[in-house]
């Protein structure tokens, strides 16, 4: 495996071993994965940078519940036939438009 896969490899690992390995969730589950993929980066992040304490054992690494979180994103990606390299394409080119001077700039309000 190429490593540093472009986000359309991304896509096609995960089709391929999603396909090998029985096939894809129905969309609402894999909703519901993410969801509970992004309670478990936010556990771990307010474990790691909150004011929780994590109980012996029940210690996660941040980079392995992203990584979570991309796979089932990649996951509905797919079955939408949504491409990720498109999309986020224009997402950064909106974002651009948007937001150019929304965070460099400070405005008098800012200020009082």
């Amino acid at each position: 495996m190429n490593p540093s896969p472009t986000l359309q490899e991304i896509q096609s690992i995960v089709d391929g071993w999603i396909k090998a390995h029985g096939g894809y969730f129905s969309p609402l589950t894999n909703l519901a994965m993410l969801a509970e993929e992004v309670g478990e980066l936010a556990r771990v992040m307010a474990r790691t940078y909150g004011d929780q304490v994590a109980k012996p054992g029940d210690e996660r690494d941040i980079s392995e519940e992203i990584a979570d979180i991309l796979w089932v994103l990649t996951a509905i990606a797919n079955q939408t036939g949504t491409s990720l390299t498109e999309s986020f394409s224009r997402t950064i080119q909106k974002k651009t438009v948007r937001d150019a001077k929304r965070f460099t700039s400070k405005t008098d309000k800012n200020l009082e």
